[in-house]
Order: structure tokens, then sequence, then C-alpha cells
């Protein structure tokens, strides 16, 4: 045994006899050769096999310290399925006998493609491991960065490819991390699919042999696939119970996430830069950071695997100044109101009506700047219109300050329209192939944030659009994906890298603004849900999840996205009836109960309001105010999901310290007199008293108790008569000293 594996072991040892008093994370058993994480309720293990392959072991609940963790030497199946291939690997290299997805492949300007990774060393830290590979031959090394999260035992995994020789090396394929399950015919994968105005559609289907393909091509993450997935078991996994493992990959660009069954019936998820049209060379002593892939573990459903992956977030990702991120503010939008239309005068009407029911945070929307007068012209001339604003944006921001709100302005930074200064200027600026068609999308094409002085331009005029105006907000939107995605300025060899160098100079401007202007919150837009994912959460405050606000479809839109993310940081509005998809008319208290269950917003045009809408908005703006953080940062529950076929949907938000839940019933209609059971709550503390109150002051049924246990509300459970089409309750309980 070498010195290092001894020393290592002398560590494991150490942290697994201080177990209990440290709590110690990350450890190595020198004598099997096996490293392990412990985080909540997980543990993660995974070894050096005799060939020096990394070999996962184990990934589930938790085990005891003591336990002994091991798996056996992985042997060849026949001649067609060398050990290579059996062999669950960690990160494997495309080489050596593999038909498996790889994580890795690179070729070399000699023609060689074969890769075969071997253990090196490591470097143990509080919560994780580094680990270093190198091939048997050549000089390229790649190292595996992992880190356990103490609360969740949620697992971080990325990975470095670094390019030792002398000569270039053209890495065709680089995948963050694989995850492997235990040997199993009974999974199932969960994973989230859209278009434009219908995102966050939840599906299902086997883990069986042949591989699912969750992947964008669009250059974003796109609305068609999230790259999130969950993989549950027939037969024991429901919302409630079962165990389910769940994960998402941090990375706002083209993705692909590869789900499928080895020869040995291990289910393999494998995830990182889609190899699509993908490219990047590595010139020697260069190195590549992939994303990193987040997974997690739960015993107890889907249910608490979204609520692991809620805490994660918010714990974790989101931008926050203390423990938690700030409570996202009661927000009013323009567009529907004034659209393009906008003038210091009409906007100062709008604002005064916002502010008059509770409204913190006043937003216009586009047609502020340049020639902006539809979105045909301007994008890229982030400069005052003056003809609808004569003395710039101050009179408005003071305004709306006045009022007791602060001011947001709609952005789209990334996009130019050819009829604008900006692209009169610099044609050569936008993502292209020389001399082919340059396609538009909603007559705007994308900037090459690829080059340092696209970047560094778009960097410059947000910075003084902030530094000169009182502005707390940006909605940052993205109304279109890639076409044509070329760069022709850049060597050929180099032009692919465009995937992820664009995506990188994305996050650097955000960081970098955030850095300048720290009291800016930011939203992330895409068309609605386009590009929602962990990378760009890291750097944005709150998301847009659709377009789509109609209150019915917005249901199922919710449930969708609260499987992966957490209802705090998803903004929903209150809009116009009938609402512009569907020509839908809903009442008002129906369309606050559906927006109230993340970042409430009103995007509604005031002007048509009667004063019964105003009083109906105050109540529930004031009723939000008192749960939001109940909302935002608790636990949630799903008690009914709303299906395409019966938008029905009961939600139960409990508080993190259990003092308050705040419960919400909406159906799109009832029939033929059909029996309602009572709800029967969770998560609440059984010996704790909770008064109940309806939201919107009503009283309660013939019979019901103002006050009662916990135990009382989860096991009796609470009577609600709804009648009619598009009916909606809520309720607030609040635990009594």
């Amino acid at each position: 045994m070498s010195r290092k594996l001894k020393r290592a072991g002398l560590i494991f040892a150490a942290t697994a006899l201080s177990h209990a008093a440290a709590h110690a994370e990350a450890g190595f058993d020198a004598s099997r050769r096996v490293f392990r994480l412990d985080g909540g309720d997980v543990t993660y293990a995974f070894k050096i096999d005799g060939a020096g392959l990394l070999q996962s072991v184990y990934w589930g609940s938790r085990l005891a310290a003591a336990d002994p963790i091991d798996a056996p030497q992985a042997r060849a199946l026949s001649g067609f399925d060398v050990a290579a291939n059996v062999v669950p690997q960690e990160y494997a290299g495309w080489g050596g006998g593999i038909f498996t997805e790889p994580a890795l492949k690179v070729a070399w300007p000699d023609g060689n493609r074969d890769l075969v990774l071997h253990y090196v060393s490591h470097r143990l830290s509080r919560d994780g491991v580094s680990i270093t590979l190198r091939d048997i031959q050549r000089p390229l090394t790649v190292t595996l960065n992992y880190v356990i999260d103490r609360g969740t035992g949620i697992i971080g995994r990325s990975a470095t490819i670094a390019n030792d020789g002398r000569t270039d090396v053209r890495v065709d394929q680089a995948m963050a991390a694989t995850y492997v399950l235990p040997v199993g015919s009974d999974y199932r994968l969960h994973f989230l699919t859209g278009r434009w105005g219908s995102e966050w559609t939840r599906q299902e289907r086997p883990v069986s042999a042949g591989a699912t393909v969750l992947e964008s091509r669009r250059g974003s993450t796109g609305s068609e696939n999230n790259p999130w997935f969950a993989i549950s078991q027939d037969g024991r996994s429901t919302e409630t119970d079962g165990p389910v493992w769940f994960g998402a990959l941090a990375w706002s660009g083209s993705f692909r996430i590869s789900v499928d069954r080895d020869v040995a019936g291990r289910p393999r998820v494998t995830g990182g830069f889609n190899p699509f049209d993908f490219a990047y060379r590595l010139k020697p002593g260069e190195r590549l950071e992939t994303p990193i892939f987040y997974a997690g573990h739960a015993e107890a459903g889907m249910g608490e695997a979204s609520r692991l992956m809620h805490r994660f977030a918010l714990e974790h990702i989101v931008p926050r100044k203390g423990e938690l991120p700030a409570l996202r503010k009661v927000l009013y939008n323009s567009w529907e109101a004034t659209e393009f239309a906008v003038d210091e005068a009409g906007q100062m009407r709008l604002a005064e009506r916002a502010a008059r029911i509770g409204v913190e945070r006043f937003v216009m929307d586009d047609g502020w700047f340049g020639a902006r007068n539809n979105d045909h012209a301007g994008l890229g001339d982030w400069t005052v219109n003056p003809s609808k604003f004569p003395n710039g944006l101050a009179p408005l921001i003071s305004k709306v300050r006045s009022l007791g709100m602060d001011f947001g302005l709609w952005v789209e930074p990334e996009m130019v329209n050819a009829d604008s200064n900006l692209y009169r200027a610099h044609p050569d600026w936008i993502i292209n192939f020389a001399g082919r068609p340059r396609t538009e999308g909603r007559n705007q094409y994308v900037l090459n944030l690829a080059r340092i002085d696209v970047r560094d331009h778009l960097l410059k005029q947000l910075d003084a659009l902030l530094t000169n105006n009182d502005i707390r907000f940006l909605k940052w939107d993205y109304n279109r994906n890639w076409s044509e995605p070329g760069w022709p300025a850049a060597d050929p060899a180099d032009q692919q890298k465009l995937y992820v160098d664009y995506v990188r100079n994305l996050y650097w401007i955000l960081a970098e603004l955030r850095r300048r202007h720290p009291d800016v919150e930011i939203e992330s837009c895409s068309g609605g849900g386009g590009r929602v994912d962990l990378g760009i959460m890291a750097l944005t405050d709150q998301v847009w999840a659709s377009d789509n606000t109609d209150p019915v479809d917005r249901l199922q839109i919710q449930d969708g996205f609260t499987q992966a993310y957490a209802p705090g940081l998803m903004m929903a509005w209150v809009t116009d009836s009938p609402n512009w998809v569907n020509k839908r008319a809903t009442p008002l208290s129906f369309r606050f109960l559906s927006s109230m269950q993340g970042g409430l917003g009103i995007g509604t045009n005031l002007n048509k309001w009667t004063e019964e809408d105003f009083a109906t908005a105050q109540r529930y703006v004031g009723v939000y105010k008192r749960i939001r953080e109940t909302v935002q940062h608790g636990n949630l529950y799903r008690i009914t999901r709303p299906s395409p076929d019966n938008a029905t949907s009961t939600t139960l938000y409990v508080a993190r310290d259990k003092a308050q839940a705040a419960l919400f019933a909406l159906t799109q209609g009832t029939h033929q007199l059909e029996p309602r059971a009572p709800i029967r709550l969770l998560g609440l503390d059984p010996n704790a008293r909770y008064a109940i109150e309806s939201m919107d002051g009503t009283p309660l049924g013939d019979g019901a108790p103002a006050v009662a246990t916990g135990a009382y509300w989860m096991g009796r459970g609470i009577d609600i008569r709804l009648q009619g089409d598009f009916q909606g309750a809520g309720y607030i309980l609040s635990r009594q000293r």
C-alpha cells in the first residue's frame, strides 16, 4: 500500500471515529479503496477498482458510519462486453472497449481517439473529494470534483479537463458526471417538457434498454426539455413514499442528459454539454471546466425529492445576503396595459393605481428605449426614447419611489434588431455563418456574447443604465434561440467554442452587474420558461415560468415547475380576464389564489378595474404578504395534482418552523353533486394547536372547529365546499401559543 493511501486511510479512520461529534462528510477507506460521502439522509460511495477505474458502489439511504461499503470487481460478460463496458464507471473516457455513454471523448491531431482514464491521486476536504484521473499514455488529466450538502445530501459533481501535452486536443464530448443506480428493472423516469405557452409538462416512462435523451440544441436551456430528472420505482414510489433519485444540471446553454440501462441492468444518468455540433480545442496548458451536475436521493417519494431540491436551491444556489434569499416583492408589470405604447404620463397613472393595492415594485416593460414602437426596431439601443420620456426616466422613477415602490425595467440585452443603431454599426456582432442567410426570430438576431468586445459593450451599457437611474430590478428577457451558430471572426478550430464561451460570458456579465449594483435584483425570462436552470438561478433572483398566465393552465404549469424548482423563485401574475391565451374568463379571486403560490405579480390593465376589483386585490395582496415567507421559503406538499383533463389542485405550504401553513384548493369545475372528501393536511406539528381562517374572510362551514391540533387537521382534515366553475378557496393555519 502506498504512503498516500495509508495516510488517506488514517484520515478516514479519524473521521469515522469522530462522526457523532464532527459529523464528517467525506472519507476514504484505504483497505477497500472506497470513497464515501455522507450528507442529510444520504450515503454516496465509489471505489478504485483493480484496474484503476473509478467504479460506482452505492447511492441511497444513509448507512451507519461503521457499515462496510464495497462492490465486487466487475468482470467481462463476454467477448461482446469486456470488463471496461461492464464496470459502472464514475467518469468514463471513450476507449478501452466501452459502448455505454461516455463522459469524455477526445481526439488528438494524430487521429488517436482512444481514452482510458485511471486513478492517479485524490484530495479530501470536509464535505467532498477531488479525484485526479489521467489517460494511461497520453498527457491528458481529468479532475473530478465531488461535494455533498450536509443538510440535504445533494451531491454536486463536475470535471475539469486539462491538456498537459505539447499538441492540441479536441474535446468532442464533455459531461459533468455519470450517476449509477442499483440494478433493477422497475424504474420509471420523470422529466419536464414543453413549448412556448405550454411549459413544465411532467412526463414519465420506464427506464429500459435504449436511452432516453433529454436535451437542448438551442444554445440555451429551452422549454422543450428542462435539465432536470427524477427516477422512481414502480410499486414503491408515490408522491409521499418510496425511493426517488433526482438531479438537475446547472447550465444555461445546450445540454444533454442521457438516461439508459446498461448491459448489467443498472440505470445510468450522464449529463453535461450537448455533444451535438460541439467541439472544443484545448491548446497545450488549457483547461475546460464542465457545469455542475447536482443529484440527490429521497426515501419519502416525489414530494420529498422536490422539497430537498427546493431547500438546496434556496440555501446554496440563489443569490442571498443571509441564510435565505430575500422575499419576493409584490410586483406590477405594465405590459398588458400598454404594450409598446409607454410614456411618462401613462406609466405614472398605472403606478398610482398599483400603489393602491399594495404593490411594492413597479416594472415598466418593453417600449421605453431607442426606436422601440414595435418588435421590429430598437433592440440593441439601450438609451431612453426622448419622445416618450423627454426628461429621461428620472421623473417616472421619482414618482414611483414617492408612492412607496421601487422601480424596475425590462431589458433584452442579448438581442439586436436589424433596424437599430447597434446593428448598423456592428453587423458582424451577431451569431452567423459568413455568406449564409441570417434567420430572424421575433424580428431579431442574437448577439455573439462569446466575443469579448460584445460582452464588454453590453456590460458598459447596462452599467451606465443602472448607474444613472435609481433602478432596483431588471426583467432580463431572451426571446429567441440560435440559428446559424457560427463565429466567423474566430479560428475555424475554435468556432464551436461558441456553445461554452457565450454562456460563460453571460454569467460573467450578470455577476459583474451584481457586484457593481448589489441592490439590483434580476429576473430571468426567456419568452416564459425557456431558460430556467440552476445555472441562471445562481445569478438571478427569480424566474418567469411561462408567458401563459391563464390561471387554470398555470395550475399545471406551476405543478410541473415545482417538481424541480422552488415556488419562491417562480413569478406568477394575475392578468386580465378573459385571458389572451384561451379567452377563458375567470373570477379575480380565482386568479389571485392561483398566482399567490409563487412570487405574486399583477399584470392586468388597472385602468379598466372597478372599485370592487381594487377591494378584492387589496385583500388578497394583504393576505399574501402575511403568508409569503411560508409560500416562498416553506415546504410544499402537493395533496391533489392537476392533470390535463382535470385542473383540480390542492397545495399546502408549511413554514419551516411549522408555525404557519397556507392551503390552496382550486377546481376548474364541479360535476354531478360529486362528494368532496375532507382535505387531510401534511407536515404540521401534530402536538401543536392551529387556528384556521379563510383568506377571503368568509366564515368556516357549520361545525368546523376554529382551532384544533395538527394531528386533527392531518387526520380528520378540512371540509371545503366548492360548487361551480373556476372556484377556489384559501386558508391560513396559525400555530397557537
